[in-house]
């Protein structure tokens, strides 16, 4: 009966918070008085696990009697509450006690302990007086029983000032940082001061006398001793940097029903979606998985069921733990404000406040806070928001969290304030939502590349999205900018759309001119005039169709045009000649047109500039206070209309903000022959007569590749990608298990053929690189969740192949998977790997695949 007894008690109090036994002191009472212990329940797993301090208790107690004598010590227990029974003393001559803490403090140090654990200090004399107090509870005798004169006085005294070895302290006692137990307000947030071991010789929780197999375990939490039963629960504290710690079963209740502001939930991010500034996804990134939470201590996944789905559109990477919000798409509610993180001290740990109050989260950023504002839009998802000074301007800066998971880049938007504003703007909060959501079906953002939104933006309906650029050289001195890469967008209204979508660059150089910025400015104006109207009046209604947007001016990357006193050079990167070849082809034979990109190694450029009566004009923008020695241009044209009875070899004008250059047919004929063999050519214009002072347009051919990839590492050991060929990858099927999904987003080809005078095309591994990542999807799938917990979202796969040899390595944070998962790929990776082993006389390859665990939300 009393097992049962002891049962019920330990599991009322895990999950109700109290005993379920009526009158535990007495009960207690009876136990200890009556010489047997409490009944041996069997032992957890946890037993097997043994602090540092009790191994050395063990070979002190190890040939030691259980049994305490009249000079160790004892608990008092006095209706449910506990009192330690110190000795003054070791008698003259008598055995030194037997304390693994002796060695530390000298020999009359006991009645300073007690002092500080504010635990009274009893002598022998007293002890009578107890022993006396024990009989009268066993007679039934209540609380306030002392046994008579001063003895009882001295029993009372000690019951009224003794803790409870429950933690739940009365609320007359208030206890702090110098009586050795935390209030419950600051319970696990301050180091308790530990009971020390010789001073507990049973559980202050049940009573149950320690022996060699019954050991003491302290909780973290309130620093006082009990038996494995009672102190068997484990609590993030925040005083151990947010590791776990064993906790009794009386904190652990604390602290998991701890009051928090209303609407509120605890999360724990276990990855690189860590909203913390100071975290970014580079290989020298620490595990932020709480130590403790081993793969070896983890359940095997083996039996679980991997599910591969035929699916165009998946969700992307998971960053909130065991949250119940995660199984939603879109967290923005009709009113208000989505979900705020709000961080609870320790790195990793928030609280989730469901219904944030817009009016003090405007004034803590008015206030001047530090720290962004972390909002949730999905559980993939965050969007952090401050305020901040730039440039002279009072901006908001809202950047988005996630979107890298689904192969996106990730974007901010600087925002000017308007006058007086005290409400977010929240339809930047949408609009993230709605790029995430593109992304996951192959719509992803570039460079110059654009969004719409149907029905308006931020107050109206002229706004109609943003236009997506790289800064080049803008400040971005004191902005919170994400992981790279990213992209600031731009707003746009509805009247400049036709320009964003067909020729973007020179939309992006107008407002440069507009704001004085060079080349652009990276904030936004609400409520501005547009810059840009009727396209009738312009040379590009001849080269691009505005109406269906069935054809348009076609950009090779790289190609630039570089202007100086009486020379032009078109520049093609060597690495893009397929891509000039595809807009040679579907260019008209007496007309040759393409876009250039912005010119980096200029120091000024051409711009297009509407006037009021909506004709288009020549002016340029440069880099402030520096001269004019190379202008960059937006497009060249090459005509072959020019006769040669005109009597001129070629004529070269500029026309709005690009190149226009007319030439013979003869001509014509030996440029696209020059262009189809990649050979440098060169056009002399001016007067047949006039051999002198020749204006010359040079086609030149470079070696060097353009930029890219800029900031972006390898995740097996931090390699730097930039400059490296890359593809987006948006894989048709989807593989799940545990909640959990894996997506392949990206590959880079490192290293390829370079024979025939170019690299080999990177599409025709396509059949290889789709069966390499379905296999690693397949081999990893079971253990998604676990590599997710461990802070292991970003994997990475590179694989080398060559005639002689193949070899493939896998990892994430910079360091490579542990071995237990290399051993699950080796089975699957090895005969794709053999399979795709190129011929002899075959080039080698080496290729990097990315991966990023998600939660599944879908």
């Amino acid at each position: 009966m009393r097992q049962a007894v002891t049962t019920l008690s330990m599991w009322g109090e895990r999950h109700f918070g109290y005993t379920t036994l009526r009158d535990s002191g007495e009960t207690l009472g009876e136990e200890r008085d009556g010489g047997g212990g409490w009944p041996q329940i069997p032992r957890l797993k946890e037993d097997s696990v043994i602090e540092e301090k009790e191994v050395e208790e063990q070979e002190h107690d190890s040939g030691l009697e259980q049994t305490p004598t009249s000079e160790e010590h004892e608990a008092v227990v006095v209706g449910g509450l506990a009192s330690v029974v110190l000795p003054v003393d070791n008698p003259p001559g008598g055995e030194q006690e037997h304390d693994h803490h002796s060695h530390l403090r000298p020999p009359r140090m006991l009645e300073a302990q007690a002092k500080v654990l504010k635990l009274p200090f009893v002598t022998k004399a007293e002890k009578e007086a107890a022993a006396d107090l024990r009989s009268s509870l066993r007679g039934g005798v209540g609380g306030d029983a002392g046994g008579g004169g001063g003895d009882g006085g001295v029993g009372a005294a000690n019951y009224s000032a003794t803790p409870s070895p429950d933690n739940d302290h009365p609320a007359a006692v208030s206890l702090g940082p110098e009586t050795g137990t935390p209030s419950p307000s600051s319970l696990g947030e301050v180091a308790p001061v530990w009971v020390p071991d010789s001073q507990a010789p049973a559980c202050m929780k049940c009573g149950a006398k320690f022996t060699f197999t019954k050991r003491r375990h302290h909780c973290r939490a309130c620093g006082k001793v009990f038996c494995v039963v009672c102190c068997d629960q484990r609590c993030r504290l925040t005083h151990l940097d947010g590791k776990e710690g064993r906790v009794c079963v009386s904190c652990h209740f604390t602290l998991m029903n701890r009051p928090v502001a209303k609407d509120q939930r605890r999360v724990w991010f276990a990855d690189g979606l860590l909203p913390d500034p100071d975290v970014r996804d580079s290989p020298g990134t620490p595990d932020h998985r709480p130590p403790n939470s081993s793969q070896s201590s983890r359940p095997s996944l083996m039996g679980t069921g991997v599910e591969e789905v035929d699916s165009p559109s998946g969700w992307g990477m998971g960053a909130l733990v065991g949250s119940p919000i995660g199984s939603s798409s879109n967290l923005i509610p009709s009113e208000g404000l989505p979900p705020i993180l709000t961080s609870t001290g320790v790195k990793g740990d928030y609280t989730v406040e469901e219904r944030p109050s817009e009016t003090a989260l405007m004034g803590e950023l008015e206030g001047g806070r530090a720290e962004p504002l972390v909002f949730v839009l999905n559980a993939n998802l965050l969007a952090m928001v401050k305020l901040i000074n730039y440039v002279n301007r009072r901006c908001w800066c809202i950047m988005s969290k996630g979107m890298h998971a689904v192969g996106q880049a990730e974007v901010v938007v600087l925002l000017q304030c308007l006058p007086d504003e005290k409400t977010f703007p929240r339809d930047i909060f949408s609009h993230f939502i709605q790029l995430y959501r593109d992304a996951l079906t192959g719509k992803v953002l570039s460079h110059l590349s654009h969004s719409t939104a149907s029905r308006g933006l931020l107050g109206s309906k002229e706004h109609a999205g943003f236009l997506y650029v790289r800064p080049t050289f803008q400040s971005l001195d004191g902005l919170p900018l994400p992981s790279q890469p990213f992209l600031f967008g731009l707003l746009i209204l509805r009247a400049e759309t036709p320009w964003a979508r067909a020729f973007p660059l020179r939309l992006m150089l107008r407002l440069g001119a507009e704001y004085r910025f060079y080349p652009c400015p990276l904030f936004s104006v609400r409520f501005r005039k547009a810059l840009f109207g009727e396209t009738s009046h312009t040379i590009m209604r001849l080269l691009v169709d505005f109406r269906f947007y069935r054809y348009t001016l076609p950009v090779v990357t790289g190609l630039m045009v570089d202007m100086e006193a009486r020379s032009t050079c078109i520049k093609i990167p060597k690495a893009r000649h397929s891509e000039l070849l595809k807009a040679l082809n579907k260019s008209n034979e007496h007309v040759l047109a393409m876009g250039a990109c912005f010119n980096e190694n200029a120091d000024s450029h051409l711009i297009c500039v509407q006037s009021e009566n909506g004709q288009y004009q020549t002016q340029a923008i440069s880099i402030h206070n520096k001269p004019r020695r190379v202008t960059g241009a937006c497009f060249f044209v090459f005509s072959g209309a020019l006769k040669i009875s005109s009597g001129y070899l070629a004529k070269s004008s500029i026309v709005e903000d690009g190149l226009m250059v007319q030439i013979t047919m003869e001509s014509m004929v030996e440029l696209r022959r020059a262009l189809r063999e990649m050979k440098d050519f060169t056009i002399s214009c001016g007067k047949l007569d006039q051999s002198d002072n020749q204006e010359c347009v040079y086609i030149q051919w470079l070696d060097q590749e353009p930029r890219f990839n800029k900031g972006i590492s390898s995740p097996i050991d931090g390699k730097s990608m930039e400059s490296i060929t890359s593809i987006k990858m948006f894989q048709r099927s989807e593989y799940r298990a545990n909640g959990k999904v894996i997506r392949w987003t990206e590959v880079f080809f490192l290293q390829r053929d370079k024979q025939a005078n170019r690299p080999a095309n990177p599409t025709s591994y396509s059949r290889l690189t789709e069966r390499l990542a379905r296999a690693f999807c397949l081999a990893l799938c079971p253990y998604l969740k676990l590599l997710k917990e461990d802070g292991m979202a970003k994997l990475g796969l590179r694989v080398t192949l060559e005639a002689q040899r193949t070899h493939y390595l896998a990892g994430s944070n910079g360091q490579p998977l542990p071995t237990q998962y290399m051993k699950i790929l080796d089975s699957a990776l090895t005969p794709v790997i053999q399979a795709g082993t190129p011929q002899q006389g075959e080039g080698p390859l080496e290729m990097e695949f990315i991966f990023y665990i998600q939660e599944n939300i879908s």
